[in-house]
């Protein structure tokens, strides 16, 4: 599968921004879809998952209540709804997908990535 993000951009902090990865392929349904992030200058952080059904997710504590992660089967999308932006989330956004059941919070168990779309929140 080949994923595609978008939806990135400038926002000022307790903005909203929502992030697309839209996905090639007709297997859409069967994967776990992750989102993750890098700060500048830090590690790649996990943000939220959710498993092929679209009824189970699982987000960081840092973004719980903040961002929102959905997908649309139909149309091989998945989005992640960024509210009350702060300036830590400053990040480049990477979408990820993994064959298989559940939520996953490692970045190690997915086997397929995006090429990232840069979010600068502004203070």
């Amino acid at each position: 599968v080949q994923l595609q993000a978008s939806g990135g951009g400038l926002v000022q902090a307790g903005g909203s921004l929502r992030l697309s990865c839209a996905a090639s392929g007709r297997t859409f349904s069967t994967y776990t879809m992750g989102w993750f992030r890098q700060p500048p200058g830090k590690a790649r952080e996990f943000v939220g998952s959710i498993a092929f059904s679209g009824r189970t997710t699982a987000y960081a504590d840092n973004v719980k209540g903040r961002f929102i992660i959905s997908r649309d089967n139909a149309k091989n999308t998945v989005y992640l709804q960024m509210g009350s932006l702060k300036p830590e989330d400053t990040a480049v956004y990477f979408c990820a997908a993994r064959v298989g059941l559940g939520v996953w919070r490692d970045a190690d168990e997915y086997g397929y990535w995006g090429q990232g779309t840069l979010v600068t929140v502004s203070s």
